[in-house]
This record gives structure tokens, sequence and C-alpha cells, in this order.
């Protein structure tokens, strides 16, 4: 349930197909994520409001085989903000604010 994990987690490591996308101070994740998958998965924590509206993000795509993963970037095939070099790129995972770190090789995705 990620609408706890914020309350009682000190640090967030979010994985996609076994890789890690994105590890943050929770309070910092859940201000300002900076992976798009991170994104898409915080939208979709219903608000206790219920005239509160959300702009959920609906991943789309292929969600692709575990066992088979795809080259490059495991999320791209799913990602709204894939470029063509996802697809031959393995992003590391780099510091883009102190202690918080995310695996993509978008640098305009803050």
């Amino acid at each position: 349930d990620l609408a706890v994990v914020e309350y009682i987690c000190d640090r967030v490591i979010v994985l996609y197909l076994g890789r890690i996308m994105e590890i943050a101070p929770s309070a910092d994740l859940y201000a300002r994520p900076q992976h798009p998958y991170t994104r898409a998965l915080l939208s979709a924590i219903p608000s206790p409001d219920p005239d509160a509206r959300r702009n959920r993000q609906i991943l789309k795509g292929d969600i692709p085989s575990p066992a088979n993963p795809p080259s490059g970037c495991v999320f791209r095939t799913r990602c709204p903000k894939a470029l063509d070099a996802c697809a031959r790129t393995v992003p590391e995972l780099r510091e883009v604010a102190p202690s918080h770190f995310k695996a993509c090789i978008r640098d305009d995705l803050n």
C-alpha cells in the first residue's frame, strides 16, 4: 500500500522487473518523484478526499516478460518518455539530488 509506505519508511526503493528505478528518502520521493515509473505509481494512490481529482498516469504499451526483459531500459516499452536511446542503453543509477537516485538517461525529467 503506497499510501502507508510514505509514513512507515524512511527510504523507498522502486523496482520494475527486478531493476531499481529510483531510491530516495520517503518524503522526497513522494514530493518529487524523478522516474516516470515512480510518477505513475504515485498517481495511482487513492485520495481520501472524494472531491479531489488526481492526474492518474495510465501506463500503456507492452508489458514485458520478466524471463525475457527488453534490451536497454526494462521500463522503456511502457514509458511515456522513452527515447530510441532507451532501447540501447541500460540506465545507471545516478544521484539527481542529495540521497535521491534514479535509473533514467533523461536529464530533463525533474
